[in-house]
């Protein structure tokens, strides 16, 4: 039997259409017309993700010296990878049931076997990886009995997911493979993964600007008239197109896309102590105030964006006055931590530094900024309330090159709605310099203006 594949696609895209009971008002997205933020195409991405990988697996003997341990192992399991697997090893698909990335402080070099269930010419540029791969539960204990490691570390026992990674199955077939005395030394891994993940090389810096780049250009395009009809597009509308957005575009995100929405005269509502999240159900009207927090990933790197916009009530031309002091507010807030922040300092002192000022200054402020890179929510020095006040993040030191997302509001009374409070919420990811945080692209330095008719 024949099938017409053109006349099944429009069949089954109709018949999803008249499934699916949220149809969006907003326009369709489109790529991006300039090429200024298009990615190359994957076998180029690879390719340079690789040149990367070199020269990050160049940094890691120092690395696993200064954290104290003698070999690492990473564990990817079929269809159930491990978060690093993709930053230790060729960034490419891993299906060999189990394979295991090894890495050995030999005392003169660093020794890096890939046990694989099949070899690939991709692997043997970086690792020891036989043509007959010799199977894990016999390479395994050979290594351990050769060079007698005091600290074999693995992804366990830690806070955060990509430093605690280990399945339990993993952690069973390391410890039988290996032996109870081998055992006995397995150690956490997670100040050398922080260290790792938390290492930016300067060959990331031109991409991760194209992606902070594009991730602009899509907020920019949703907060607009483009998108927005007011009274008549939905919360939901703008969310699905942002998503769509980023598929035109050749992207991903490692976390769904929010919109917050403030009004005049309607109680704000919170959840964890920041604004609720808006219902997808919710119309947008002219005078409300917009939030959105949207992200993307690409070439395993990872955006974190927030920006405020404002719908014009009929006859406005520009927002309120006293939203712009709002926002003002947010701005100071910001430039502070930038300023603030220096190599070599210690983030809670960073973080009692900024809140001070904003003391002095009576401005009420929030900071909840945290690393960002290989994950959205990074490792390494965060200037953040939740850590930096309990002490956990206290003594982590800021460390040059490194990126951060600079998340943080600010709020404000305000007049024009009768002192009602309203919150301004931005987001910029930055990398740190001897001179401060410095932002990829420059900050937003007015609130968005969506039209009504």
């Amino acid at each position: 039997m024949s099938i017409n594949l053109r006349t099944h696609a429009v069949a089954l895209g109709l018949a999803l259409a008249a499934a699916c009971p949220l149809v969006s008002t907003a326009q369709q997205a489109r790529p991006l017309e300039s090429a200024t933020y298009r990615l190359p195409g994957w076998s180029q991405q690879i390719a340079i993700r690789e040149g990367w990988l070199a020269k990050h697996h160049a940094l890691l003997l120092d690395m696993m010296r200064r954290n104290h341990v003698d070999m690492w192992l990473v564990v990817n399991e079929e269809f159930h990878n491990d978060p690093l697997t993709e930053y230790v090893a060729p960034p490419r698909p891993y299906t060999g049931n189990r394979d295991i990335f090894v890495f050995i402080d030999t005392g003169t070099e660093l020794r890096k076997i890939a046990i694989t269930g099949y070899s690939e010419d991709n692997l043997k540029r970086f690792f020891e990886n036989p043509d007959e791969p010799i199977p894990a539960d016999k390479l395994l204990p050979q290594l351990y009995a050769q060079y007698k490691p005091k600290r074999i570390a693995l992804a366990v026992d830690a806070k955060r997911g990509a430093q605690r990674s280990l399945t339990h199955d993993s952690y069973q077939f390391l410890a039988k493979a290996m032996g109870p005395e081998a055992e006995s030394h397995f150690v956490p891994a997670a100040d050398l993964i922080e260290e790792y993940c938390a290492t930016r090389i300067p060959d990331e810096f031109d991409t991760y600007k194209l992606l902070v780049g594009l991730t602009d250009e899509i907020t920019k395009r949703a907060f607009s008239n483009e998108v927005i009809t007011p009274g008549k597009t939905t919360v939901g509308d703008v969310r699905r197109w942002l998503y769509d957005a980023m598929y035109a575009n050749h992207v991903t995100t490692w976390f769904q896309q929010d919109l917050r929405l403030q009004r005049k005269g309607r109680d704000v509502g919170t959840s964890r102590g920041f604004l609720a999240i808006e219902p997808e159900a919710t119309v947008i009207q002219p005078g409300d105030l917009l939030h959105v927090d949207f992200g993307v990933t690409g070439m395993g790197l990872n955006t974190d964006w927030q920006k405020m916009a404002y719908v014009l009530l009929p006859g406005e031309k520009d927002v309120p006055a006293g939203m712009k002091v709002a926002f003002a507010h947010t701005s100071t807030l910001q430039h502070t931590l930038e300023q603030s922040s220096r190599p070599g300092r210690k983030a809670g002192e960073v973080y009692a530094e900024i809140m001070d000022a904003m003391k002095k200054q009576g401005i009420e402020a929030k900071v909840y900024s945290h690393p960002i890179g290989d994950q959205g929510h990074g490792l390494g020095a965060a200037l953040d309330y939740r850590s930096s006040e309990a002490g956990a993040a206290h003594d982590k030191i800021q460390q040059e090159g490194t990126y951060l997302s600079i998340e943080l509001n600010t709020a404000t009374p305000l007049p024009e709605w009768n002192n009602q409070k309203i919150y301004m919420m931005n987001e910029d990811d930055a990398y740190l310099t001897k001179d401060g945080y410095k932002t990829f692209f420059p900050l937003q330095d007015r609130i968005y203006l969506i039209r009504s008719k």
